[in-house]
């Protein structure tokens, strides 16, 4: 099977299961406690007020119709008013996401940067005092939660050292200093999770790549070392890191809830968040939808990549 068409079933499964996610983030969104009306007109409103209201957002409705009538203003592509400003969610969705999608792309690059170069002098250096000290960092590493991390990281480098401002947020186009300087600490406490992830993923695929019968004929025949590790290692060992990468985007997305909240960063997580804490369903709706397809999209590059990445693979094998 070709390229063009395990792209088009790969695109056509797809189908089913962005509609499945409209499914459950419409669900769960309408299981959480409170009531959205007394929420948006406060509790000093009269309960006609509270009924027109949610005649109004067709809330009187019953669950499946309201999901109708909200599947079809997704299709036509409205995700809704904010029940609070009024303001079309897509608009402050696509407003909001190259925010998000910078911390994102910055965190995920310090994650590859630090935590596969390690992984790789970790396997090559099996056993000796750095990879044992690599190893327990990595431990470290991805078992502290970001929140914590990045409160961690607030306390040291903008409190104590003063030396980073331990929130807040500048656009790049108005000052491209003030923003790179917003964003390191929310990107570090997003990135170095990830590095400690990669770090290991990649110090257990090098090692089992090491160990094939390719790479000692490689190294028989005379080539450097440097040329054995990153040219015929290297690329095969990379192929479970790239799932992690694409696993690492949803959680990049997820992980920006806490994280973009803690430091004040105005993207899709702080949306999110403040949405919830509101009982704001659209704001809600539209952020985990989002959220679910850039996860979906991900996964989709992810099978594509494998091809790539491995000859052995084909595109009519699953």
């Amino acid at each position: 099977m070709g390229f063009t068409s395990y792209l088009l079933r790969r695109l056509v499964l797809l189908i089913p299961v962005v509609l499945g996610a409209t499914i459950v983030v419409f669900s769960v969104v309408h299981v959480i406690p409170g009531d959205p009306a007394w929420a948006a007109l406060g509790f000093w409103a009269g309960q006609v007020q509270v009924e027109q209201w949610r005649k109004l957002m067709r809330l009187d409705q019953p669950i499946h119709m309201q999901y109708v009538y909200w599947l079809g203003d997704l299709l036509r592509g409205d995700l809704g008013k904010s029940f609070f400003t009024y303001r079309p969610v897509a608009e402050e969705l696509a407003r909001r996401a190259p925010i998000t999608a910078q911390l994102g792309v910055v965190a995920l690059t310090i994650g590859m940067v630090v935590g596969i170069p390690a992984g790789i002098v970790s396997a090559v250096r099996k056993d000796s005092a750095y990879d044992r000290i690599s190893r327990l960092v990595a431990v470290a590493g991805f078992s502290i939660p970001e929140y914590f991390l990045g409160m961690m990281l607030i306390l040291i480098f903008g409190v104590y050292l003063a030396a980073l401002p331990p929130g807040g947020f500048a656009s790049f186009q108005e000052s491209p200093a003030d923003n790179l300087t917003f964003l390191i600490l929310p990107a570090l406490s997003l990135g170095l999770p990830i590095a400690a992830v990669y770090s290991r993923f990649t110090r257990s695929g090098m090692l089992e790549i090491l160990d094939q019968d390719y790479i000692r004929t490689a190294r028989a025949k005379g080539l450097a070392e440097r040329l054995v590790i990153y040219r015929h290692a290297l690329k095969n060992a990379l192929i479970p890191i790239v799932t992690i990468i694409g696993m690492n985007i949803g959680y990049l997305m997820s992980g920006a809830v806490l994280i973009e909240t803690i430091f004040g960063w105005p993207g899709i997580g702080a949306y999110l968040y403040n949405g919830i804490l509101s009982r704001d369903y659209p704001i809600i709706q539209g952020s985990v939808l989002v959220i679910a397809i850039v996860f979906v999209l991900s996964n989709l590059v992810v099978d594509l990549a494998y091809a790539f990445l491995d000859p052995r693979i084909r595109f009519g094998r699953d």
